[in-house]
């Protein structure tokens, strides 16, 4: 078990992404037209292409099967306890993600946006939809991959702070969590 002061977790997750290589960085291009809105069924077999393209780039660092080969069944199964948002770009599924509030904790999990359309904001706006709509959160809480540098710096480039390091986690992934208290701003 590792335990780290939450000034360390934030340290060596910057350190993590000022030593991430400049030919991983994207760089944001044309600026695209952003549509956030509630998941449908009919959207779900696209959200599943989306989210296996995202989690697929990760193949060769981490073990990431469980994301890459949800099903149709399971996805409809998580929809009946969470909210699933999808971001479209000139009406096309372009990314997802889900959430749930627990006890005043909004949960955020499978942030996903389709590789070619990364960089250009969808991410950011589909995790502030999330922090509008869940006004019933006091607390928003999200976790990622310890070694993706730019899922790192996306959180903290929205005002998260990194809250604890899960290692060994889920298939034995290392994941970095973060935490974002909600404001007058959010």
């Amino acid at each position: 078990m590792v335990s780290l002061c939450a000034r360390q977790i934030e340290d060596r997750a910057r350190f993590l992404i000022s030593s991430q290589s400049r030919r991983e960085q994207r760089q944001p291009g044309a600026p695209c037209m952003i549509h956030i809105r509630p998941a449908t069924e009919a959207d779900f077999t696209a959200l599943l292409h989306v989210q296996q393209a995202a989690f697929g780039e990760y193949a060769n660092v981490y073990a990431v099967s469980g994301w890459t080969t949800e099903t149709l069944d399971s996805l409809r199964e998580d929809a009946r306890e969470k909210h699933i948002f999808v971001a479209e770009v000139e009406g096309v599924v372009v990314g997802s993600v889900r959430f749930w509030t627990v006890a005043g904790v909004c949960i955020i999990r499978l942030l996903s946006v389709s590789p070619t359309h990364q960089g250009h904001g969808l991410g950011k706006a589909l995790i502030r939809e999330i922090e509008q709509v869940a006004t019933d959160a006091h607390k928003f809480y999200a976790c990622t991959m310890l070694r993706t540098a730019r899922n790192i710096y996306l959180f903290f480039s929205l005002g998260y702070k990194a809250e604890t390091i899960l290692p060994d986690h889920y298939d034995h992934l290392d994941l970095i969590c973060f935490a974002k208290y909600r404001s007058a701003g959010c």
